[in-house]
């Protein structure tokens, strides 16, 4: 095996996503421990600009396989791309993203080299031995568990976004670049993305906001959603939602927060008129610093908030965001 952790970097439309950068800065720590090198894969077509930007954030080489077959991303392509690319290199560690493209990608392309497999790791290091060890929540984030890969030759683990940072990029610092190849061709694969329809509202997405305002029931219909979507306005935020507002159609799925929506880890989320249910809380339990509103003072959610305010959201939110706009005006 080859003395170098690996990471994944994900790109969407030629730009890198932040949660490549995380893997990047993930990986440095532990090869500074180890005396390993940090290799970047980089896939997709006319990206390679993006990769020395991966160098200023500690990749020390950059595998670069451009394609029009991976202009866009495919399960089926990006997996046996990569598997191929790790075949080859056999690194001992490799580090993704736990976005959804990273969830979907790390399972297939270890099944396919018969890898071990963390899953949304919120902490990672080596064990006295040098291997991966990490932990992860389990049972809605109601525990946590310790988990290493003690037989797996090659050792793999995502990681959730928003947990690790990023760092700062070091000027000057650069990464070599080896353009790679890859037997995939168009006909191979069974399925072929043609087009990648995205939201072109320029929203912030949940899963690498800094700051997100998150509504529930107690905003007691689709159209007060105004209320959270003007303080996430002057925040610079991102909007989700429960479950339950998610169900009633009063927001789209794509806003949920929880477990079987999204798992984010802002810096600060403002839980507006949310009780508190497990589901929800295991999809944002790990962000840095929780404000609840709720006019429920026993309500779940303030025993993981870091500050409550037991009161009427609707006279709460726009006095805090008259507050929030008159801080940020003075600086």
């Amino acid at each position: 095996m080859a003395n170098e952790i690996w990471t994944f970097a994900e790109q969407r439309r030629g730009g890198l996503r932040g949660i490549s950068l995380e893997a990047v800065h993930a990986a440095r720590q532990l090869a500074d421990r180890k005396g390993a090198k940090v290799v970047a894969v980089l896939l997709g077509q006319g990206v390679a600009g993006e990769a020395e930007r991966l160098g200023a954030y500690g990749a020390d080489e950059v595998r670069l396989v451009e394609s029009e077959v991976l202009e866009t991303y495919s399960s089926e392509g990006y997996a046996a791309t990569l598997a191929e690319l790790i075949a080859q290199g056999a690194p001992e560690i490799v580090i993704l993203g736990g976005s959804a493209m990273g969830r979907d990608l790390a399972p297939r392309t270890a099944a396919k080299l018969k890898a071990g497999l963390i899953a949304d790791c919120i902490e990672i290091s080596l064990n006295d031995a040098g291997r991966l060890e990490a932990v992860r929540p389990a049972y809605a984030g109601k525990t946590r568990l310790r988990v290493h890969c003690p037989n797996a030759a090659v050792q793999m683990a995502t990681i959730r976004p928003n947990v690790f940072g990023t760092g700062e990029p070091q000027a000057g610092r650069t990464a070599q670049i080896t353009r790679a190849s890859s037997s995939l061709s168009r006909a191979s694969l069974r399925a072929v993305v043609t087009e990648l329809a995205t939201d072109v509202g320029g929203k912030v997405d949940l899963t690498e906001a800094s700051i997100i305002v998150s509504g529930g029931r107690g905003i007691k219909g689709p159209e007060n959603f105004t209320l959270l979507e003007e303080l996430a306005g002057v925040l610079g935020a991102a909007v989700g939602a429960s479950r339950a507002v998610v169900d009633a159609g009063w927001r789209e799925h794509a806003a949920q927060v929880g477990q079987t929506g999204k798992t984010v880890s802002p810096n600060l989320y403002i839980a507006c008129g949310i009780s508190g249910a497990i589901q929800h809380l295991a999809g944002m339990s790990s962000s840095k610093c929780i404000v609840a509103i709720n006019k429920d003072p026993d309500a779940p959610i303030f025993k993981v908030a870091d500050y409550g305010i037991a009161g009427d959201l609707f006279e709460i939110v726009p006095l805090l965001k008259e507050e929030f706009r008159a801080l940020l005006a003075e600086k």
